[in-house]
């Protein structure tokens, strides 16, 4: 069921029509339709078999988070009883023991089904003990890697005591399994969104054309944008070999990370539109990444919520470690205070993006993806004064707008780099691509290189010319938010010709576009993970 989808409309629909006639009819009790919708969303999308994952994750995390909330409350009555200081402390350490206990187990149990079904098969692949990556035929549960990420995030606020467990199992199985962030996220945080999904609400109370615009523009991405670049970068990267110049390498790339953008985010605006329809505000995913001015700006602003996830649950207590604080001292009595406090984080920093690229798959080309990130991150923060020394040297004002545009552009250029790692999914065909980028640039003119590949009779440069027009109204909304407007409101509060006008154009764009849907596919890249 495709998010842009005729089913996935209808279902919407009815879903949107039971939930509001509920809260009308009866006024309670409107989350059990949302629970009722996101499991049978579920069973259609991604299967019967498996919705067993989800509730296998969201019982053992719900059950843990329960026994962690009574572990809290029985250590207070020992210790309220308890006259004691010494005595005080035992009872808070045996209960802490127990608590990390169940913590552990729970983190483990969920991490190794999400290990065994997402990486056995690789692994043993990778080792000649597999004929493929998907020789076993293990199945891979729709968006197991966000629900997963999703409950142990919840069972670890748990334990920090950020919150109360819910104790009803079917609330918290609603806060898992709600069904627009199971397709490719975002990754909530139960402060969040636990308690709006179960608030009961009328349709007035809800601001329905912001939500209609939000998806609108999703799909317009989608639909305009992604779709119809695909055939391009799958043209230039389906047949790379040592004769491919370098100059269709770099377009391909681009195109990707075009394509990227306007599938990723669009499948997002899409997911959270719908939400919206429904009164739940979700985490935010993107705030204009390539207007970023360095590479752990574009981290901040790119998959926010798996970036929040990765800092909260990895980063800190990585870098909070006892070896790398001790490192930390040593750093900085022998290399000075600077190196003292960012070697520990610069070390956390490439673990953390070890770790998001095995996220993303456990193949080679995402740990050099994730090495790659992670170096160029840790070497910023750890070459930071030497930045700023050549700056003032240079008399460079780097609080100026010319400089704010040369970081925007030098930022999206360390991205492009790292596209390589991310889109090329064979280490040779990887190692074919950056020599010829660096060495083989130009050995064929790209306009004769895109037409052998069919490519520059149907498009300027590999992009469609409505792709064009769309890129450049996207841009466009990208550069009002990055400046602080809400777009969205603007809009809204615009007079009706200008309105209509927008409309007319983005509806025409999308029409022309959809036809080419059909035969370029439609799936979204993270729906895979």
């Amino acid at each position: 069921m495709e998010l842009f989808s005729l089913a996935f409309t209808i279902f919407v629909v009815l879903a949107l029509a039971a939930y509001y006639a509920v809260g009308a009819m009866i006024g309670r009790g409107q989350w059990i339709v949302l629970l009722v919708a996101s499991l049978a969303f579920y069973c259609i999308a991604g299967g019967v078999q498996a919705l067993g994952f989800v509730l296998f994750s969201s019982l053992v995390t719900w059950a843990a988070a329960r026994y962690l909330g009574s572990c809290d409350v029985r250590c207070k009555a020992e210790r309220k009883a308890c006259t004691d200081r010494a005595e005080k402390k035992l009872v808070k350490a045996r209960f802490l023991r127990r608590k990390r206990v169940a913590l552990v187990a729970a983190l483990v149990l969920c991490l190794l089904v999400l290990g065994y079904v997402k990486y056995w098969n690789v692994i043993l692949f990778n080792f000649g003990l597999a004929q493929s990556p998907r020789s076993l035929g293990i199945l891979l549960p729709l968006g197991i890697s966000f629900f997963t990420f999703q409950s142990l995030g919840y069972l670890i606020d748990a334990y920090n005591g950020r919150f109360s467990p819910q104790e009803n199992f079917a609330k918290y199985l609603l806060f898992v399994s709600w069904f627009p962030q199971l397709i490719q996220g975002p990754i909530n945080k139960y402060e969040q969104t636990g308690e709006g999904l179960v608030r009961s609400r009328r349709i007035q109370d809800v601001d329905c054309r912001r939500a209609a615009l939000r998806l609108g523009y999703g799909i317009f991405k989608k639909v305009a944008i992604a779709n119809l670049l695909f055939p391009t970068y799958d043209s230039i990267f389906s047949g790379v070999n040592v004769h491919t110049p370098g100059n269709v390498i770099v377009l391909g790339i681009v195109v990707y990370s075009v394509y990227m953008y306007a599938d990723f985010s669009g499948g997002i605006d899409i997911v959270e539109g719908v939400s919206e329809l429904f009164g739940i505000q979700m985490a935010q995913n993107f705030r204009q990444p390539y207007f970023s001015v360095s590479l752990s700006d574009f981290w901040r602003r790119w998959h926010m919520s798996l970036g929040a996830w990765m800092r909260d649950y990895l980063f800190y207590p990585f870098a909070l470690l006892a070896p790398l604080q001790r490192f930390g001292k040593w750093a900085t009595k022998h290399l000075g205070r600077h190196a003292g406090r960012t070697l520990p984080a610069c070390i956390a920093n490439i673990v953390v993006f070890l770790c998001v690229g095995l996220w993303h798959g456990a193949e080679w080309h995402y740990v050099l993806w994730g090495l790659y990130n992670g170096v160029i991150v840790a070497l910023a923060d750890l070459l930071a004064p030497a930045f700023s020394w050549c700056a003032e040297r240079l008399h460079v004002d780097r609080g100026s707008r010319g400089f704010h545009v040369f970081a925007v552009v030098r930022t999206f250029l360390v991205v492009q780099v790292g596209r390589y790692f991310d889109c090329i999914t064979n280490v040779t065909a990887l190692g074919i691509c950056l020599h010829n980028t660096l060495f083989s640039f130009n050995s064929t003119p790209l306009s004769t290189a895109l037409a052998a590949r069919g490519i520059q009779r149907v498009s300027t440069l590999g992009f469609p010319k409505l792709t064009i027009l769309a890129c450049v109204l996207v841009f466009v909304v990208s550069f009002r938010y990055e400046m602080g407007h809400d777009v969205r409101d603007d809009l809204l509060a615009a007079r009706l010709p200008l309105r209509l006008l927008v409309y007319g154009v983005c509806l025409a764009i999308v029409t022309l576009a959809f036809p080419m849907t059909v035969t370029n596919g439609g799936g979204f890249l993270y729906a895979n993970f």
